[in-house]
């Protein structure tokens, strides 16, 4: 299954990209869950995200790779509940005096999870996801 998101900023595709790499806006793109940087490295963050989801809670952790300029990947780390693998990208192209930023998101789930039963919050998700860092981005630059 693969989604996509796309919006535009009123930023450079470098102010864009910067403002994703800080850690503010990295734990806000799950406003739904606790999250915390919980490692650094120069090319690397991993986030760790408590959530509370049908009364039942659980922990998902991301490591967002800071990979080229206007590019960062991102995955989970799949414990194997649900998700086989999750992973995604943001992207920042200029247009004209604007950029556009691409959020997309790839995932398979577990044999036994039909991957219909989780297209919805995965979207629900990367609307959440698309709309924190759009007013991230607007509220820094």
């Amino acid at each position: 299954m693969q989604l996509e998101k796309h919006f535009d900023v009123d930023a450079t595709p470098e102010q864009a990209a910067e403002v994703l790499g800080e850690d503010e806006t990295l734990t806000g793109l799950f406003p739904e869950a606790e999250t915390e940087i919980i490692e650094r490295r120069p090319d690397r963050k991993t986030v760790l995200s408590r959530y509370r989801i049908m009364g039942r809670e659980g922990e998902a952790t991301f490591h967002f790779h800071f990979d080229a300029p206007g590019a960062v990947t991102f995955e989970k780390v799949c414990d194997g509940r649900v998700w086989k693998l999750l992973r995604g990208e943001v992207r920042f192209a200029p247009r004209g005096r604007r950029t556009r930023v691409t959020l997309s998101m790839e995932g398979r789930t577990k044999g036994l999870v039909p991957e219909f039963t989780i297209r919805g919050p995965l979207q629900d998700q990367i609307e959440e996801m698309a709309k924190a860092l759009r007013a991230r981005i607007r509220a820094r630059v």
